[in-house]
């Protein structure tokens, strides 16, 4: 029998690839979109991250969700540097949220709220999405738009308390797995289904960008 982190990585392989590839991600990642895409696709995350972390100290105490919130992942601080730089000291002023933006957050929101096992599948597909496929997103940003190596702009990528992704993602991946023997089937099932549905909600994030900033023909 696979081990919960498996069965989650292969449930939802297909929605992970179709979010890695989405138009406005390959534009992004390929040089051919401004550094004004990356600052409001940056502007996205503070809302999702915000919502992700808004509850965490709440959950920490939680016999399930509890183990995932770890310090050393929290990402809202780096946000806010990498908003200051690229909008400036009254980045606050300007934030909005696009629709899927804010159906993404609300729903992470609602799981930290109601639901912390469901809350475990919101932060391993973002987290770990992070510090595995984040790092080619800071490696490109920084080639194409000049930002300093891991400095003001791309700090979000950079996990400075991490010293080994590796190893720390062995390790996460231990703790998905004894918080899947920590619930009966059907309530894997449904985590299962909310990883699903949480690359839906980012790749809905993609797309309302990539309208947002279409390429000309």
């Amino acid at each position: 029998m696979d081990s919960f982190s498996t069965v989650i990585r292969t449930a939802s392989h297909e929605q992970h690839v179709e979010a890695e590839t989405s138009t406005f991600m390959s534009d992004l990642l390929g040089g051919r979109l401004g550094v004004e895409a990356y600052a409001r696709y940056t502007e996205q995350l503070w809302f999702v991250y915000e919502a992700l972390e808004a509850e965490a100290h709440r959950l920490a105490s939680d016999p399930v969700a509890g183990p995932f919130v770890q310090p050393e992942l929290m990402r809202l601080a780096a946000l806010e540097t990498d908003l200051a730089h690229l909008r400036g000291p009254d980045w606050r002023t300007t934030l909005t949220a696009l629709p899927a933006t804010r159906a993404y957050a609300d729903r992470v929101a609602e799981c930290a709220r109601e639901w912390p096992t469901g809350y475990i599948a919101h932060h391993y597909t973002r987290y770990l999405g992070d510090l595995s496929g984040g790092q080619i997103i800071r490696d490109r940003a920084e080639k194409t738009w000049g930002f300093a190596r891991k400095g003001d702009g791309v700090r979000f990528y950079v996990f400075e308390e991490i010293a080994n992704p590796a190893a720390f993602k062995r390790g996460y991946r231990e703790l998905l797995d004894r918080a899947g023997t920590a619930v009966d089937e059907l309530e894997r099932q449904r985590v299962v289904a909310e990883c699903k549905r949480a690359f839906a909600l980012n790749t809905d994030v993609f797309r309302a960008l990539g309208e947002e900033f279409p390429l000309s023909a």
